[in-house]
Parts: structure tokens; sequence; C-alpha cells
């Protein structure tokens, strides 16, 4: 699905992502694992365009998309979420789905005004995908709602279900347990596993819940200061001493 080749990524003197390497198989969710500041969140700012790289390359569905705008990544197939939520605060729970539809608009700005059919043939067809959407992520009751009057869980789960509807081939989840309690953390493992099979995606998550990436992940990559330090399966993660020293320090100091 997607393969990075050799990224760098320099800030000034301060490399943030030092020669990263990893492909992500169709259907596999995979894990990018590390302690904070260990450039996660930046590799995922290159693969969607927010950053580009220094050096390296980015093959998305064996298609060059290094350098290429946010927009047109988009539209190509990859749907992020962040690591600090982002909601819109005025709108409903069901507004902010219909807005990841926005780059599937099929009819022109003068079809809207006028009210021709195709602009009621198109809107009835995105909000009828948003309704299912909302259905599987368990949010359909909330539909109504200000999206940030919901729980934390719940809004991450509304900026899922609006990263959804923009019918992605490969999702990116940063963080997506983040503050969430025991049940709602095993709620959203479950979710994954059903979204996965009913929208035919390919995932990658940043997470710090090792239980969570024990549950949703089969391989995992695992950062250190922008370094590769394992790449393996979840089980042989926990037990790696470059990734237990990455986290709890050397006990031999």
């Amino acid at each position: 699905m997607i393969e990075l080749k050799n990224i760098t990524k320099k800030f000034g003197g301060v490399t943030a992502i030092n020669n990263l390497n990893f492909k992500v198989n169709l259907g596999e969710t995979f894990g990018l694992i590390g302690p904070n500041g260990a450039g996660k969140t930046t590799a995922f700012n290159i693969i969607t365009g927010n950053y580009n790289p220094t050096s390296g390359k980015i093959i998305f569905k064996n298609e060059d998309i290094t350098n290429e705008k946010p927009s047109k990544i988009v539209r190509l197939g990859i749907a992020r979420t962040f690591q600090n939520i982002r909601l819109f605060k005025s709108m409903s729970v069901f507004e902010n789905v219909l807005i990841g539809f926005d780059n599937h608009i099929d009819y022109t700005f003068f079809e809207a005004i006028f009210r021709f059919p195709r602009f009621f043939r198109e809107e009835k067809k995105f909000k009828d995908e948003a309704l299912k959407i909302l259905e599987v992520l368990k949010l359909d009751k909330y539909k109504d709602y200000t999206a940030t009057s919901l729980s934390y869980g719940n809004q991450r789960k509304v900026e899922i279900a609006r990263a959804l509807a923009t019918s992605p081939d490969l999702l990116l989840l940063d963080e997506p347990a983040a503050g969430m309690n025991h049940s709602e953390s095993e709620e959203l493992a479950q979710i994954l596993e059903v979204i996965k099979k009913e929208f035919d995606l390919t995932i990658i998550l940043i997470e710090h819940d090792m239980k969570f990436v024990q549950k949703v992940c089969d391989r995992v990559i695992v950062l250190d200061y922008g370094k590769t330090i394992f790449e393996g399966t979840p089980a042989d993660m926990l037990k790696d001493e470059k990734v237990i020293k990455a986290y709890l320090g050397d006990f031999n100091v």
C-alpha cells in the first residue's frame, strides 16, 4: 500500500527523522511507536504532505507522492486524524462528517445555487453515506449534537468518521485511544476491526497505549530520536532491549 524510502527530515540543525524505511501491506494495521519526540507525528506530516522531506521518497499504490500537496494526497486516498482533536466547534456531529465529502462533490457552484436535480441527488448520497459511517462508529444517536459537546472519546470517533468520509484507502490515526478509559479503548479496538472490513482500509496508527497496540496492530516499527530501533510484531517489541531502554532508560548506568 505504502512505502517510505530513506526518509530524512531536518529542521535547521535538528534531525527529526533519520533515514526512515518501512512498508505497509494492503489491509494491514501498522503501528508507528516511540517515546515523545521520536519523530512519529513528523512522519505522518510527511506522508500527508504537510511537510516535505529533506530527502527520500514516498510511494503510495505504486505512485511517487513525495512533495505532493495535501489536497492531492487526500484525493489519492490518504486520510488522517490529529493528535489534538480538530473539530468544527459550531457544527453538529453530522455536519462535521459531511465536510469530509467535500473532495467528492460532483456538482457545480451554479447547480448548487439554482438547486438543479444533480445537486439534490449528490447531497442525498452524501447524507446517506455520512449516516452509515456514524452508525458503524456507534455515533448516530449523537448526530444532531454539537460535536464538541461529546465526551473526549466520542470526539475522537467523530474525527475518525470525518476521515472516513474522504473515502480513504489508507487511514492514519494519531493517538486514537488518547484520553479514553479502558472500556472506551476496548470499544475503539473493536470498531477499528469493523471499519477495516467495512471500508476496505489499511491503517497506520501512532499510539502510546501498548495494550491497545497489541490488540489492533499486525506489525510495528519503533522510533527513538528519529531512528528505527525495532520492526516486528507487538509481542516481540515488548521484549526488545532497545525498546525497553528507549521507554524506561538504561538501568545499567
